[in-house]
């Protein structure tokens, strides 16, 4: 017991008008509350040793893990396959609807003049029509009662409005109105008779955009060689001429909105559709074991925070004293509320997959973000398994101490970006591509912090007048000097301030905080059996190797 002497001098020292001794207090029913405030602490494989409970929740979660993953990487080649059709697709409209189109065109599609306008308008409405005589693809036109879905041309302009830059003179109507024309696939057109069949005139002056909507079937054949059955998939495309800003610079761009749906008759020989239903019951059996998780998890926060409630009320009804927060949320533990979280996304997005394969959903992207974020917070609650190992703990720890400072530090120097943000903006923005909009400027700004594109951004302000060169210097100096040879320097060093802390405190095994250092006096071990409990007899094996490792 001479070895313990230090350790309860230091909590001595912590609580200086508690003592915990038989003058005080029953020795037992401290004794009794140390070992168990000891217990909530251990490992599983030391609450092996101490009790004999196999670790459930640590082997139901190595085995989630794997379900979660395999889910995942499932679901991701599926997603591929999608989103690779939906962007083959998109890039067949734009060249079969936009005259001239070539990929990657610099600078996007633009028109400039009246006759472009009008003659890719009626290139477009030729194009659908002899639609399924050009195309490569499996398209056809959508039909409601055996009639085709028409192609629709709106225009929207402003109500009225005479307008003379000339005599810098103008009238308008802010209100805008809304003028649309059906043409049906079946009619025939040529180039000759197009401009005379349709009637209808743009007023540039006036004019704000011209919208074409059109509506497109097909089927997705490539998901057969992965054994799954074809989707349908209706496109619902807009093509757009923007002249809101009336520049002379007309923007066309095309749009595709895509719905996903079950075939109505269909027949894959060789192939019942028994891969669908293995896909379900496989994302079954991960919501059955995630609820588990949640379930054990959950409980076993409830537990922690009960604990740290009786904590503070037993050491200020015997010391008088109260526990600060710090202390209190040291038995709250934060890796049960990761696993909650992680099980909770995962659970949701299982049920948006079974809804996906069966095809009641299509939110293809809300699934993936929450399927993604649960399989990443996943694999970060694995580190709380590296953190059972001495040289992996101390990693841990330094992160979590320096977690508070952090925040704190980012929030200080957030306030020094945002301040270049703004002035980048205003003032370059006229000037510089990258500083154009205040979301790029934060990208630009982050970019340089990390050493990325520095000599891109300041070549493209050699040209510009004296005044905005020298601004531009001055401010991209400054702003590099200072984040990273000061404040990426103070980050870095409070990170490893913090971690030689920790490392001074687990060679000397100082108890760095009351919670610790009342904790540290119990030098029960976990095979002394002073742990056991009447209803939870030891057990005399080990199922799970890791139990074994001492």
């Amino acid at each position: 017991m001479e070895d313990s002497q230090p350790l309860r001098s230091e909590g001595r020292r912590q609580n200086s008008h508690c003592r915990w001794s038989a003058d005080t207090l029953e020795s037992t029913v401290v004794e009794d509350f140390r070992r168990r405030l000891k217990y909530f602490f251990m490992n599983p494989c030391e609450k092996y040793r101490a009790r004999g409970r196999k670790p459930w929740k640590l082997m139901l979660q190595i085995v989630k893990i794997a379900l979660i993953t395999i889910q995942l990487v499932s679901f991701g080649l599926s997603n591929e396959m999608m989103v690779t059709f939906k962007d083959e697709n998109l890039t067949a409209f734009r060249h079969l609807f936009l005259k001239g189109y070539k990929d990657h065109r610099l600078g996007g599609y633009a028109l400039y003049t009246k006759t472009d306008v009008y003659d890719h308008i009626y290139y477009i409405i030729n194009q659908y029509i002899s639609l399924q005589n050009l195309t490569v693809g499996n398209l056809a036109y959508e039909r409601v009662d055996g009639e085709s879905i028409p192609l629709t041309l709106c225009q929207e302009f402003y109500r009225n409005g005479s307008i003379d830059p000339g005599n810098e003179t103008f009238d308008i109507n802010p209100h805008i109105d809304k003028d649309c024309t059906s043409i049906y696939p079946e009619q025939t057109l040529d180039n000759s008779s197009s401009l005379t069949h349709f009637k209808f005139s743009l007023d540039f002056q006036r004019l704000l955009s011209v919208n074409i909507f059109l509506t497109l079937k097909t089927i997705n054949l490539q998901t057969v060689r992965h054994q799954e059955l074809p989707d349908c998939y209706d496109f619902h495309i807009m093509i757009m001429f923007d002249n809101h800003a009336h520049s002379g610079k007309i923007m066309v761009d095309v749009e595709n909105d895509v719905r996903i749906y079950e075939c109505r008759d269909w027949n894959v020989e060789g192939t019942s559709g028994k891969n669908d239903y293995l896909l379900l019951w496989f994302d079954s059996v991960v919501i059955l074991a995630c609820l588990t998780s949640l379930i054990l998890c959950t409980r076993s926060v409830i537990k922690g925070i009960q604990l740290q409630i009786k904590f503070n009320t037993f050491f200020h009804a015997h010391c008088n004293k109260i526990v600060t927060w710090s202390d209190r949320m040291e038995v709250v533990n934060g890796w049960y509320i990761l696993i909650v979280v992680s099980d909770t996304l995962s659970i949701a997005g299982s049920v948006l997959k079974i809804g996906i394969q069966t095809k009641f959903l299509t939110n293809y992207d809300v699934c993936s973000i929450l399927l993604g974020t649960a399989t990443m917070l996943v694999w970060v609650g694995v580190i709380r398994y590296l953190g059972f190992f001495k040289k992996y703990n101390i990693l841990i720890l330094t992160l979590r101490a320096a977690f508070p400072n952090v925040i704190r530090f980012c929030c200080c120097a957030a306030m020094i970006y945002l301040g270049y943000c703004f002035c980048g903006w205003i003032v370059l923005g006229p000037y510089h591509d990258k500083f154009r909009t205040l979301d790029r400027v934060t990208e630009c700004l982050f970019s340089l912090i990390n050493g990325d594109d520095m000599y891109a951004t300041f070549l493209r302000m050699r040209d510009k007048s004296y005044m905005v060169w020298l601004f531009s210097r001055l401010y991209l100096y400054s702003f590099i000097s200072l984040f990273i040879y000061m404040v990426l320097s103070l980050f870095i060093a409070l990170i490893n301030d913090t971690y030689e802390t920790i490392k001074h405190h687990q060679q000397d095994k100082v108890p760095v905080s009351q919670l610790q250092a009342f904790i540290a006096e119990c030098r029960d071990q976990p095979e002394s059996g002073r742990y056991q409990t009447d209803e939870e007899p030891a057990s005399g094996c080990c199922l799970s190797p890791c139990c074994c490792l001492r």
